[in-house]
């Protein structure tokens, strides 16, 4: 308590001294920050003093002494690589400063004695952190350098090994906060932890594996709160490059099976591009000597390089907070070759970026290692400003947006399979018929796509028509087949289409998907902007397939700008293969010529149903609920969904065609087609059903006059790709016709193609309700979901 007590005093006279200049001098700030690990340290001694354990308290002050690069270079940035501060050890000082104190202090406290027990081991307590500079003047081992004090004394006192006790279960693949899917690693090289160190894995410094190299100590990274994990080993080098280069042959990552290149993905944030572009008149030599020597000058810390030997053109990546300071010395070293345009421009990028990086021995000689980083940041709609790659095989990082880095850190870590592929899913009209099975769905196969499929399917929002849940941080919701009863819960919010759009903006997994259960206009509109900020579509409504062609056509843009999908699979047979029938025909140069059957399940539950004893209207009433008929079954019986579903194919196919174009036969009169009806859904429902009753009448009629010539109806589609005629009809088919033979809910669609000839293509199935749309839903993703392992594989 006495020195701490002095300590204070002493700070107290500096900081009063400081308010008359008005600055804080970098040494200054060194010396007063040392006082906390002093502290802490004699307040661990005196705590173990007291319970009676053999222990001397060590101010490393006494014994440290080091060369610093930058003495006036300040602590450094948390976390920056540039926190080493050119800090050197001078061991043969200190080994003799360390032998004095151990002879002298060490004796005084008993832990250099005989007599200690071999039982007994005496703890050491050695402040870290602080130093003392080759001129006397009390320093730092700058930002973190409470690592790098452990690892110098290992070094001065040949330790068996080093453990750093931090709050984190060892090294991790990725920054846990960034990449929830991070995981512990179990043994890292040296080198492989100094370029993690480098490239901003904040849990080691940068420089604190130097001192246990030659020695080859062991370094264990542990848990302070879980000290029973082992946590990670750091030792042993990686081999060098010609040594790698002597093993030869170049084989593809991928071919050793369960071995993975790379041990961890990190990043630097805040650090800004300097470019000199266009000196090819100086010569590549001269320029790059000269520019990387005025950065030295001004003793800017160069994270990258990067140059351009056809112009000459360089750029180097700079911590932010230097940038200005760097763009001032560039352009006073190149100022007369500005002035005669012999170099173009020297220009600072103004928007925070990110350096993010994979690193591990493993990609020496394996090919393949690049590519799958690449591209797994382009799946993300990552754009890539610069790419460095070290000689040594043992990292490449690349430049990306600020924004952008936690994404880029999540699609890296699930490329190389470090963690499993997760899809973050927002499912609108999730407490729908519709959005509830496709949910039930989800949860039940939620298991077995973990364990065959190495997928994990995360839905992190969920909406009702008024009111909206989000995760947490984009957090998985436990979702369970009551989703009404979680929207219905204090913790939803009031519906906002804005306020849903910017999360999934913000959201860092590279795999989003939008899956639409509403059929509504409204929410069509927002397609483009979820595919252009890089989210995949899947709509099992028709509003966006068949609405306003200048909407259609946007989103089509979106999808081909953003390389993201749209799915609706969905929306013309369930779970039927339609569409990717006619995209597989269509791809493969088959001619198609003529599609025909029927799209609608309730129409061919009608009529398989409807005879003399079942009305027309009770055939309706029991596809109503049978949940066969959409929500309006005004919608099934006017043909207009019948229709919707046919320009969806007919846009497939090329044709320029809108709803209004189809030539459609409505079963409905105008008057119970256009009637308002009043009241709740069931009230509408019975009445709808009342006034069908009308219908029974002339529609058996109808019926039997089929039945006496051998025929049956069926409701119709035709899509005559040479004329552009699509049309939707009532009609009667013989024994001879693919829908003779229709089964209660069936759809059917038959391809007429020009290789087809003899017979057509027919895809045929059950394809009305709900669990089989949202099967055809789930199909969709499922689809994503492989292609998204399958850009990382």
């Amino acid at each position: 308590e006495e020195r701490v007590r002095k300590d204070a005093k002493d700070i107290l006279s500096v900081v009063q001294s400081l308010r008359m200049i008005r600055s804080v001098p970098p040494s200054v700030m060194e010396v007063v920050t040392g006082f906390g690990e002093i502290w802490s340290a004699q307040t661990l001694y005196a705590y173990l003093k007291h319970k009676g354990v053999k222990t001397a308290w060590m101010d490393a002050r006494d014994v440290l002494i080091v060369r610093s690069e930058k003495a006036n270079a300040g602590l450094g940035d948390k976390g920056s690589s540039s926190s080493t501060g050119g800090v050197t050890p001078l061991y043969a000082k200190s080994a003799q400063n360390l032998e004095e104190w151990w002879n002298g202090v060490g004796k005084e406290e008993g832990v250099n004695s005989e007599d200690i027990p071999s039982t007994e081991a005496p703890i050491v307590i050695a402040t870290g952190f602080v130093a003392t500079s080759d001129s006397g003047v009390p320093t730092t081992l700058k930002r973190s350098g409470s690592d790098y004090s452990a690892t110098i004394f290992a070094k001065l006192t040949a330790s068996a090994r080093v453990t750093m006790w931090k709050n984190t279960d060892g090294v991790y693949t990725a920054d846990p906060r960034r990449v929830p899917e991070a995981f512990s690693i179990d043994s890292l090289k040296y080198d492989e932890a100094m370029e993690l160190a480098y490239f901003g894995a904040q849990v080691l410094h940068p420089s604190a594996m130097e001192p246990c190299i030659d020695s080859n100590i062991p370094v264990y990274v542990r848990n302070i709160f879980n000290p029973d994990f082992r946590g990670t080993v750091i030792q042993g080098r990686c081999t060098s490059l010609s040594e790698t280069n002597k093993a030869g042959k170049v084989v593809n990552w991928r071919s050793k099976q369960g071995e993975i290149p790379i041990k961890g993905i990190t990043s630097v944030d805040g650090v800004s591009l300097l470019t000199l572009e266009g000196a090819s008149v100086i010569g590549g030599a001269q320029v790059a000597e000269r520019f990387m020597g005025s950065m030295a000058s001004a003793g800017i810390d160069v994270l990258m390089v990067t140059q351009a030997s056809s112009e000459s053109s360089i750029t180097i990546v700079v911590p932010e907070n230097m940038g200005q300071a760097a763009l001032r010395a560039a352009q006073s070293t190149f100022e007369l070759e500005l002035s005669r345009s012999n170099v173009n421009a020297i220009s600072l990028t103004d928007k925070p970026l990110a350096i993010v990086a994979i690193v591990g021995e493993g990609m020496a000689l394996q090919s393949g290692v690049s590519a799958t980083f690449m591209s797994s940041l382009a799946k993300a709609n990552v754009n890539i400003r610069v790419i460095a790659q070290g000689s040594s095989e043992r990292q490449v990082a690349v430049v990306v947006d600020g924004d952008d880095a936690s994404r880029a850190l999540r699609a890296a870590h699930m490329a190389f399979t470090l963690s499993q592929t997760m899809v973050s899913v927002t499912v609108l009209g999730a407490t729908g018929k519709l959005g509830s099975a496709l949910i039930q769905q989800l949860n039940e196969q939620r298991e077995s796509l973990s364990k065959k499929m190495n997928l994990s399917i995360c839905v992190n929002a969920v909406t009702s028509s008024k009111k909206m849940l989000m995760g947490k941080d984009g957090k998985c919701l436990v979702t369970t087949s009551d989703v009404r009863a979680m929207l219905d819960s204090d913790e939803a919010a009031g519906l906002d289409m804005y306020a849903l759009t910017m999360a999934l903006k913000g959201d860092v997994n590279p795999h989003r998907v939008v899956i639409d259960c509403t059929n509504d206009d409204s929410v069509a509109d927002y397609y483009a902007q979820w595919l252009n900020s890089g989210a995949n579509v899947i709509s099992p409504g028709r509003r966006a397939g068949a609405g306003p062609m200048e909407r259609y056509n946007e989103i089509r843009e979106a999808v081909t700008s953003n390389s993201v999908e749209w799915q609706y699979e969905s929306s013309v047979g369930s779970a039927l293969p339609i569409i990717s029938t006619l995209r597989d025909l269509l791809q493969t140069g088959d001619d198609v010529q003529l599609l025909r059957g029927c799209l609608s399940g309730t129409m061919a539950y009608v009529f398989r149903t409807m005879d003399e004893s079942t009305p027309f209207s009770e055939a309706v009433r029991q596809a109503m609920e049978k949940d066969f008929a959409e929500n309006n079954i005004r919608e099934d019986l006017s043909g207009v969904d019948a229709a919707r579903k046919v320009v969806v194919l007919a846009r497939e196919l090329g044709m320029n065609v809108s709803v209004e174009d189809v030539v459609v036969e409505s079963l409905l009169p105008d008057e119970i087609r256009n009637k308002e009806y009043t009241g709740t859904k069931e009230d509408v429902n019975a009445a709808i059903l009342e006034d069908l009753k009308s219908l029974d009448e002339p529609m058996l009629k109808r019926w039997k006059a089929e039945l006496d010539n051998g025929r049956l109806l069926r409701y119709k589609f035709y899509i005559d790709v040479a004329t552009g005629i699509c049309q939707c009809k009532l009609e009667g088919v013989d024994n001879t016709d693919t829908l003779y033979r229709l089964r209660d809910n069936e759809n059917l669609i038959a391809f007429e193609t020009s290789r087809y000839t003899t017979s057509p293509l027919i895809v045929k199935g059950a394809a009305a309700g709900p669990e089989l749309a949202a099967a055809g839903m789930f199909a969709d993703l499922l689809r994503m979901g492989r292609g998204f392992i399958g850009s990382q594989a």
